[in-house]
């Protein structure tokens, strides 16, 4: 009985050096959620340069969900609304949409480019979508705040 009861002891023992010793992974920051355009940055290849406020009735809204995304745009000035519905992953620095359709705009877009990459600057309630030319530098942004 002893025995038996030294050995679980010991394995208790174990579970818990295991437990404390191995490191937890961090968990990945997630852009899952609705978000709005609030403004465009321009850069200089590295720092920002301008802020372009969006214009006055212009509405643009992500939302991303369980690796889908679909977003949509609507300017006052044009009679035609634009989306796009794909799929989408993140990483540390950086967003991947592809787009699989949308408006016709967008589709005939498409034909010549459907993977879109970013750098990409996430915070609880914030993120930017850097666009970087093709030496790697950055052109531009757009910026979005957390709405759900």
């Amino acid at each position: 009985m002893k025995k038996l009861l030294g050995l679980v002891l010991l394995m208790l023992i174990l579970v818990s050096a295991t437990e404390f010793a191995s490191p937890k992974p961090e968990t990945m920051h997630s852009i899952e959620g609705t978000w709005e355009l609030q403004s465009f940055y321009s850069y200089d290849g590295q720092d920002i340069t301008d802020t372009i406020p969006k214009s006055e009735g212009y509405r643009q809204v992500k939302m991303y969900s369980k690796g889908k995304i679909m977003w949509t745009r609507y300017v006052p000035d044009d009679p035609h609304g634009r989306f796009g519905y794909g799929s989408y992953k993140i990483t540390e620095d950086e967003l991947i949409e592809v787009i699989e359709y949308g408006d016709d705009a967008m589709m005939k877009a498409l034909d010549t480019m459907r993977n879109f990459t970013f750098e990409l600057i996430l915070k609880e309630n914030s993120f930017s979508q850097i666009t970087l030319d093709n030496e790697g530098n950055r052109t531009s942004s757009e910026n979005y705040k957390r709405i759900d």
